[in-house]
């Protein structure tokens, strides 16, 4: 068993990609040998007493009127973890990002004579310009034992940052292929957003943010409807887009066939991804900002479904093209238009791509697998 220091910022019950593999890995790993400092956040206590991991929760809450704002997020997350490193043998301490979890576990670590690891994610390597924030992010990468990158974009990303390239694992993340799988009982769900027999539904998950591209979904739908396919689209998650995605569906007079879902129950993820004909999220670099892996193209496989995805960023870790989906140019407007309409008039090319994504997570990313990997690399670096 490990007996780790795990810090992160984003832990259940809070959404999101980093937050899921936190939780998922380290319960593989071990129990209560191993230690998780994170957020206080609203309903915590349900997660943590079902959660087989000791978990810690500390207030880290930015406070306006400090410069910087995160001081006291650095000051907690170090005095509970050091107290923790002082009073327990852990065999090394792992930080899911950089910042504000790396450096802190870096300044941990050379103060217990521990090894440290730091999660590297991808998106932010290329969004913190050249300023404090980057240069204190370099410096905890470029200082740790191993850094664990999500995709060859970001492994990429780190070598042009300095990070020596025989301390950089490549582990991507992974999908619950016991929660996510194909035959889940989905009628309802079309049902409720009174989807016909005949129409097809395209899925999209995540935050509503520009760069991930589902107004190009929006703005290809006309299109679609004049070359005969009889098609709507669900977005599921919030964001800062949901007022322009809304007004640019009704400018485009497609308003019927949008249907923007918000948060679902995590019970009714995997039944959405059911639902769907296929899944999509053409993901573009907007100012540096991009996809570091794309985690909802995993999971969208696990449930034996056909996927497109921009050719920005790690998508190609989480994509096969021409395997298991597409990737394309999603800038432009005519290459999403093309290949959402290439898979829905062929129900045939449809099944095998999402054959081959199934067939794809099962080898390569269950939980199970990452779970295998990181406890490999523990052991080859203690």
């Amino acid at each position: 068993m490990s007996r780790l220091l795990v810090l992160t910022e984003l832990f259940l019950p809070t959404k999101g990609g980093t937050a899921v593999w936190a939780a998922e890995v380290y319960r593989r790993l071990g129990g209560r040998e191993i230690h998780i400092v994170t957020a206080d956040v609203p309903g915590a206590a349900a997660v943590d007493i079902a959660h087989p991991n000791s978990v810690h929760r500390i207030d880290l809450k930015r406070v306006p009127w400090l410069r910087p704002e995160s001081l006291l997020i650095y000051a907690r997350f170090f005095s509970k973890s050091l107290w923790l490193a002082l009073t327990h043998r852990f065999d090394a301490i792992h930080a899911f990002r950089a910042l504000p979890e790396g450096l802190v576990a870096w300044a941990v670590a050379r103060l217990t004579f521990r090894p440290v690891v730091i999660y590297a994610h991808g998106e932010e390597l290329t969004t913190w310009g050249k300023g404090w924030k980057y240069k204190a992010m370099r410096f905890a990468l470029r200082h740790a034992d191993t850094v664990i990158a999500n995709s060859d974009f970001t492994r990429q990303e780190l070598l042009g940052m300095g990070v020596r390239e025989e301390r950089i694992a490549l582990i991507n993340p992974g999908v619950d292929v016991a929660c996510f799988r194909p035959g889940l009982p989905c009628d309802d769900l079309r049902q409720s957003i009174g989807l016909a027999p005949e129409e097809k539904l395209i899925l999209s998950v995540g935050r509503l943010s520009r760069r991930k591209g589902f107004d190009m979904v929006i703005r290809s739908l006309p299109e679609l409807i004049s070359r005969g396919i009889a098609v709507r689209h669900a977005l599921i998650g919030i964001g800062e887009d949901q007022d322009y995605l809304g007004r640019l569906s009704r400018e485009l007079g497609v308003e019927d066939r949008v249907h923007l879902l918000g948060h679902v129950r995590p019970e009714d993820l995997p039944r959405w991804y059911n639902a769907c004909d296929l899944f999509v999220m053409p993901n573009r670099e907007i100012n540096g900002d991009t996809e570091g892996f794309g985690m909802v193209f995993v999971e969208a496989a696990a449930c034996g479904k056909p996927v497109i995805a921009g050719m920005a960023g790690g998508t190609g870790a989480a994509v096969v093209d021409g395997i298991t989906g597409y990737r394309i140019d999603a800038a432009r407007l005519e290459p999403v238009i093309d290949s959402i309409a290439k898979i829905l008039h062929d129900p045939a090319l449809a099944e095998a791509l999402g054959l081959a994504g199934y067939r794809r997570v099962c080898q390569e990313f269950s939980w199970e697998r990452v779970a295998e990997k990181t406890f490999l690399l523990q052991k080859e670096s203690c």
